[in-house]
């Protein structure tokens, strides 16, 4: 069983090629047919962007990327935090420690405190931060608040970055949590709205750093607690039934996690703020009568006992972004592009005829195929790639 630690070693890339002939031969018997240079592609693997040493985290720069403004919507009703509390504790410990993503002005953090859990309150607003900072007098270190957002730790994306962005390696070492192995509980559980611009970018990042092992996922089996849209969470749970929903990123969630879907609210049961925190009254209608929902994410203990490991994982994610690029497809045609062992054969091993589409495969099928490709004893080159994975993180 694989069991990753702190000590987890850096992700071996797919990227690593040799530059001369015109077949490339990859790790895990993956091959390329393109000659392409390794410096030259958008790799989703590897990718570190450079905090700049000269600014601090109260800091900012001119000639710095900022980000387009996003719209975050916080929870502000005593009683809606109450009950979410209620939701989220359930059975369990009461005192775990949680890690709260900007919490805003803190109605929620007030309901997990007073139920005696341990808060660590990742605020990426300064606005927010002293009031804040007054939840957690006199309670003894039950509160950390943290200028940081937690949908930003440990990014991808190219070039220069400034904070509130921060590694999770600093941040946890910081705050003194240790990893866990992945065969045991989260060392802590995670509770926060995606945001509403990047939710879907947002949500592909949160599955690397899981199938990798990498960012939080260092640290054990993390719990997500995510409000997200109705629209997305429906897409996290389609299957071949929700033909119109499947899409390859609900593969991966269904394969990766344990899904609960924990509550739904309207979209008025949030608010939101301007740059100065002055609430702000909805302007979209279309916004306003959509619902958000409360889901819980719980990754499989098991998930990499087969074949599939933190270090192929992004063949699995390439398979699965091919498929679904035509999904009305037969399979057996994708495979043909995929892999260079017989595609018929490989469809007789996963029990599928060989008119199945892609829109009729359902999560533990892809899993089979994957497994079924990779165990392969037929030809030690076992993939094909026609073009690298594209980079779908912003």
């Amino acid at each position: 069983m694989w069991v990753p630690v702190a000590g987890l070693p850096s992700l071996l890339a797919l990227s690593a090629l040799t530059r001369g002939g015109r077949f490339c031969i990859l790790r895990f018997g993956a091959a390329r047919r393109k000659d392409v240079l390794a410096g030259n592609r958008r790799g989703l693997s590897d990718i570190h962007p450079q905090l700049l040493s000269n600014v601090g985290f109260g800091k900012s720069s001119s000639r710095v990327y900022r980000c387009r403004s996003e719209i975050k919507r916080y929870i502000t009703s005593p009683r809606l935090a109450e009950t979410l509390v209620q939701i989220l504790q359930g059975k369990g410990d009461a005192s775990q420690l949680i890690l709260e993503c900007n919490p805003g002005p803190g109605i929620l953090t007030q309901a997990l405190l007073g139920s005696g859990a341990k808060v660590i309150a990742l605020e990426s607003d300064k606005t927010f931060i002293p009031q804040l900072e007054s939840l957690g007098k006199n309670l003894g270190g039950k509160l950390e608040v943290v200028y940081c957002d937690f949908f930003k730790l440990d990014p991808r994306s190219r070039g220069i970055v400034t904070p509130p962005v921060m590694t999770s390696e600093m941040l946890f070492q910081n705050l003194g949590i240790e990893a866990l192995s992945w065969s045991k509980g989260s060392p802590f559980k995670v509770i926060g709205i995606l945001p509403t611009k990047s939710e879907r970018n947002t949500l592909w990042k949160i599955f690397h750093d899981l199938y990798s092992c990498t960012s939080i996922y260092k640290y054990g089996r993390i719990e997500l607690n995510l409000f997200i849209t109705e629209k997305e969470c429906q897409k996290l749970l389609a299957n071949p039934r929700t033909p119109n929903l499947y899409q390859a990123l609900s593969v991966l969630c269904q394969i990766a996690c344990g899904i609960k879907v924990l509550n739904k609210l309207p979209w008025s049961s949030f608010e939101t703020y301007t740059t100065n925190g002055q609430l702000e009254k909805q302007k979209h209608r279309e916004l306003v009568e959509q619902n958000m929902c409360l889901i819980q994410l719980t990754p499989h203990r098991d998930l990499f006992t087969g074949n599939l490991t933190p270090f192929n994982y992004d063949v699995f994610f390439h398979m699965l972004r091919q498929c679904f690029m035509k999904r009305n497809a037969k399979l057996v045609d994708h495979l043909h592009s995929l892999s260079p062992i017989d595609a018929l054969h490989i469809l007789k091993q996963i029990k599928k005829n060989k008119n199945v589409k892609v829109i009729d495969m359902y999560p533990q099928d892809f899993h089979r195929l994957f497994e079924t490709i990779e165990c392969s004893k037929e030809d030690t080159c076992k993939w094909l790639y026609d073009d690298f994975m594209e980079d779908v993180i912003l």
